[in-house]
């Protein structure tokens, strides 16, 4: 094999030298607080790590859609529905809003959209239990959304500006998700002896799922260190799974209601809400595909997007039209 010439291997080390002074000046961005911008340098490593987190959470926003759709068409009341359909309608927004932040990144949201339909991209663990009951619309609003919050207002200071920014508008119409979850259930809990074990019964359910959508332990979290590192997450799972416990459960006893969990006790030296063991064996089976809903989401996505194939063309005509009325008027 013949060595390198001297002025290739000399362009080489410089380039390398650029590279080392430029993840320093990176670092020291980050530990000073500032924002990171999509024209501004990053390692490949910082952007391949945010386009995996936030096309989950894009993924995440599209397919929640699912299980709350389902049930517009029952809700009790006017009202109730109206306001399902709203919320259906925001988490749509929501997945709009992180696609395009993902592309300030250099991909193509088509691209994500088609690793969400062959089942190469995850997305939060929840969206795959299904609803049973209406009771199930008032706990995923509370719990699941409430969740989201816990992470999502910690997102809002993540170092990568688009992101932070997105969070910032999402996070306030999650807040008024939780609000309407939180108004059925307390109705409910209040009502008929039937619509009481109702919601019960949906605490039942989603309680344990809920705790599993901040992630796996720390101690087995692969990314949480570098993420941690670089400001993208300022809390680690187990945190802000901690921060939701205590949250929740004094909401909880307001209404009268319990969670599945015997060993529950309030440490007051920590004035934490200490919880039992996650069977993290489930979370790890729903992650792989093997959930009670997995198969059935995906097949709706896929559904979804394939008789939406006529709008996609119509609106691809139409711009190509206006493009070239603009050419021929110009």
């Amino acid at each position: 094999m013949m060595p390198n010439p001297p002025e290739l291997a000399s362009g080489a080390s410089a380039e390398a030298a650029r590279d080392v002074a430029r993840e320093a000046a990176f670092d020291a961005r980050i530990a000073a607080g500032e924002s990171i911008e999509p024209k501004d340098w990053m390692p490949e490593r910082y952007r391949k790590q945010l386009i995996r987190m936030m096309s989950q959470h894009a993924h995440s926003e599209v397919v929640g859609m699912l299980p709350e759709g389902n049930w517009i068409t029952r809700a009790p009341s006017l009202r109730r529905k109206m306001s399902l359909i709203a919320k259906v309608q925001d988490e749509g927004g929501h997945g709009l809003y992180i696609y395009c932040g993902t592309e300030t990144l250099g991909v193509d949201r088509h691209d994500l959209v088609e690793q969400l339909l062959n089942g190469t991209a995850k997305y939060s663990s929840i969206f795959n239990y299904p609803t049973l009951s209406w009771a199930d619309m008032g706990v995923i609003g509370w719990l699941v959304d409430g969740a989201a919050i816990v992470n999502q207002t910690i997102l809002a200071k993540t170092s990568y500006g688009p992101y932070a920014r997105a969070m910032i508008r999402i996070c306030k119409e999650e807040n008024f998700h939780k609000r309407q979850g939180y108004e059925i259930v307390a109705t409910l809990a209040k009502g008929t002896p039937a619509q009481r074990a109702m919601v019960q019964d949906s605490v039942n359910r989603f309680w344990w799922p809920s705790l599993m959508m901040f992630g796996p332990s720390d101690t087995n979290s692969p990314n949480s260190g570098e993420l941690r590192r670089w400001k993208v997450k300022r809390k680690t799972n187990d945190e802000l799974r901690q921060r939701f416990v205590n949250l929740t459960i004094p909401q909880v006893q307001a209404v009268g209601l319990t969670v599945p969990d015997p060993d529950l006790a309030y440490n007051a030296t920590t004035e934490d809400w200490e919880f039992g063991a996650i069977d993290w064996a489930e979370f790890n089976e729903v992650v792989r595909g093997n959930g009670p809903c997995n198969r059935e989401r995906i097949a709706a996505r896929r559904a979804a997007h394939d008789n939406g194939q006529w709008v996609r063309a119509a609106a691809t005509a139409h711009a190509e039209k206006q493009a070239q009325n603009k050419t021929e008027a110009a």
